[in-house]
């Protein structure tokens, strides 16, 4: 082969390494190119699933929360009170139930300082017979009302009436220097009833004391009756005094029950803030006897 072959064989070759190298660096450069075009693409898919997840795949930490948050509970009641009124305790006796317990205490009884129309409510009356040198005969006789609210703090009206009433048969039979003191269970007047008497000796005579107590519903009865035969006068019959103090306690029963109508005047259930009154005002729920009607410890020694 002469030389001019030989250089121009040698001159090809090199094009073509030359080309060759060329068409491997298009290559490289056509792939770096592309290389970021992938990774964005790739980018924005795993925005896009990151989106998607967030929104649909898995809840939020905030929707999460919200959805584990319990519901609000309703608000808690109590069975609503049976009785929302009272009647006056001046006009729960009948005239003829008066003139046999107490004759001589006049057209009207003396209304209680304390009274609160919708929750208690108490009268009494007095009565002294004077027959002059033979002596004369007293009575004393006092009516109180107490009602109970429903309350989701303290309970249902029906419920404090009974602890209340319970208080008072107890607390008439624990009064001090009383004798012969008797507790009987009633039967037919409202939902509890009992009478409890003794005998207890003062200055001016023997004095002989009936406390009949009844609850019916929501409302506690407390009839406080006593006799004395003063001034040389016969000492009244124990048994008597309790038949008519029992009798006036079913009057005064009836009348509570007249005064709600025939079944009773329910308020609504009890919210946490305010107590099942029927006009829907808090009344005062109480929590002590009226203080204006002798307790079975007071009445006893109440001579006038």
């Amino acid at each position: 082969m002469s030389e001019g072959t030989m250089q121009r064989a040698a001159q090809r070759d090199d094009r073509a390494q030359r080309h060759q190298r060329a068409k491997r660096l298009r290559r490289v450069l056509v792939c770096a190119a592309a290389v970021p075009a992938v990774l964005i693409t790739a980018g924005c898919s795993s925005d896009s699933g990151d989106a998607k997840a967030g929104s649909g795949g898995e809840s939020s930490p905030s929707a999460s929360a919200g959805s584990a948050q319990p519901s609000a509970s309703a608000s808690p009641t109590v069975r609503a009170a049976a009785y929302g009124r009272l009647p006056d305790a001046c006009a729960v006796l009948s005239r003829k139930t008066l003139t046999d317990l107490v004759p001589k205490s006049g057209k009207s009884g003396k209304k209680g300082s304390s009274d609160e129309p919708s929750s208690r409510a108490s009268c009494s009356w007095n009565s002294l017979d004077n027959n002059g040198v033979k002596g004369s005969q007293f009575r004393w006789l006092n009516v109180s009302l107490l009602r109970f609210d429903s309350d989701v703090t303290r309970g249902a009206g029906d419920d404090q009436a009974h602890t209340y009433y319970a208080r008072q048969v107890k607390d008439a039979q624990a009064v001090d220097g009383a004798k012969g003191t008797k507790a009987i269970p009633l039967s037919g007047t409202g939902a509890e009833a009992t009478a409890v008497r003794y005998d207890l000796k003062k200055k001016e005579g023997l004095f002989r004391q009936q406390t009949v107590v009844a609850r019916v519903e929501n409302v506690v009865v407390t009839v406080d009756y006593n006799g004395a035969g003063l001034a040389g006068e016969k000492t009244p019959d124990a048994d008597d005094l309790t038949k008519a103090a029992e009798k006036a306690l079913k009057e005064v029963v009836a009348s509570v029950s007249s005064a709600n109508g025939a079944g009773g005047a329910a308020s609504s259930p009890a919210s946490p803030s305010k107590s099942a009154s029927p006009s829907g005002a808090p009344s005062k729920s109480p929590s002590k006897p009226a203080s204006s009607s002798a307790s079975p410890s007071k009445s006893a020694a109440k001579d006038s």
